[in-house]
């Protein structure tokens, strides 16, 4: 289980496990929760009061200080499990809905002809479509494509990041995506 550390100001830093989450809350740096209490962690006893220290968790945590992620800096690293869920596990070509082990990365403007690898130039293809389009542009190969590719913003790539998001991360960042985001459902 992850948590969701944004910034004070509410943008998406960093998913945290609980005990990076924990180190926040002890360091006095959380500003503000949102969604569910997630983990209660005990620790010592006052040795004056006899009370014992505890630190509930919140599924999503604001911190101080300046952000770390600007998100007009952004430029999300490009991977094949972020690609694929970008792209809801679609062949670009032929419309196929597959698993993941069934895809490929392929790109549009081929290494051949000069093309790089970055998220304007993937897509994910079939492994048959992409060996049938093979060294070739999808004008070339007479293989036009049924999206285009697009690079996610800040939100959208917390939630490529993350297989296991709980419901009130997603629904906190899902009300942050770009209307034209495939990630809507």
């Amino acid at each position: 289980m992850k948590v969701l550390k944004l910034s004070a100001q509410g943008l998406p830093q960093a998913w945290l496990s609980l005990e990076q989450a924990v180190l926040h809350y002890a360091a006095g740096e959380v500003r503000w929760e949102a969604g569910a209490k997630v983990a209660l962690f005990r620790g010592g006893h006052n040795a004056i009061t006899g009370r014992q220290s505890v630190i509930e968790v919140g599924s999503i945590i604001g911190t101080k200080g300046a952000p770390r992620i600007n998100p007009f800096d952004l430029r999300p690293g490009l991977t094949n499990s972020k690609l694929f869920a970008r792209d809801r596990n679609l062949c670009a070509y032929c419309g196929e809905h597959l698993d993941d082990a069934d895809l490929t990365r392929e790109h549009i403007t081929p290494f051949a002809q000069n093309g790089l690898d970055h998220w304007m130039n993937v897509v994910t293809a079939c492994r048959a479509c992409n060996h049938r389009k093979s060294n070739r542009t999808p004008e070339q190969a007479h293989m036009p494509l049924i999206y285009a590719p697009y690079v996610p913003s800040l939100w959208e790539d917390f939630i490529l990041r993350n297989r296991r998001i709980l419901a009130d991360q997603m629904e906190f960042l899902m009300a942050h995506l770009p209307r034209h985001s495939r990630l809507h459902g």
